[in-house]
């Protein structure tokens, strides 16, 4: 990959390829393709600046990994659980409808000035890859920035990725 050549890091064994265009998740493990998924990214477009709400392109790894052992459906504060599943929650409890759910793989960006540091950093910018209430939104544009995925496929994509695994982001 000529951006980890660039920024002089060795690849990862397992590195996850979200596409934007065809709102695509695929898991490849020492280049073969394992498994692939239909995610949800941001409904604005693409940006990695700060406060966009864009999903961001590039190089990303993935800096830690929330929630195992919670139950599908659980939903998530401040990378917290909160005891209670999204169907638990009334219409008038929800500051945000866009609940984050299940599991959380926080993402880093790897590459200074793009989606690294200032008003372009990924981590800063509290990006994920989630669960989601809204598995009927699916293969469309619907976030407010991360990648959305179905709760089964969230666990699922969870026990198998680690800490440091990439994950590319691109049109």
């Amino acid at each position: 990959m000529k951006t980890a050549d660039r920024l002089g890091i060795k690849p990862s064994d397992r590195i996850l390829a979200v596409r934007i265009a065809s709102q695509t998740l695929q898991l490849f493990y020492r280049n073969s393709l394992t498994r692939s998924f239909i995610v949800s990214t941001s409904r604005r477009p693409p940006s990695n600046i700060v406060d966009s709400l864009g999903t961001p392109r590039g190089l990303h790894e993935i800096a830690e990994r929330i929630g195992g052992g919670q139950p599908s459906g659980m939903v998530f504060k401040s990378r917290l659980p909160t005891g209670r599943h999204y169907s638990e929650y009334a219409a008038d409890e929800l500051v945000t409808d866009d609940l984050i759910t299940s599991r959380i793989l926080w993402l880093r960006g790897l590459e200074p000035g793009i989606n690294a540091g200032g008003k372009v950093d990924t981590h800063h910018r509290y990006i994920y890859i989630h669960g989601t209430r809204h598995e009927d939104k699916l293969g469309t544009p619907a976030s407010a920035g991360c990648v959305r995925m179905a709760n089964l496929d969230i666990i699922a994509l969870y026990d198998e990725v680690r800490t440091g695994d990439w994950v590319w982001i691109g049109d």
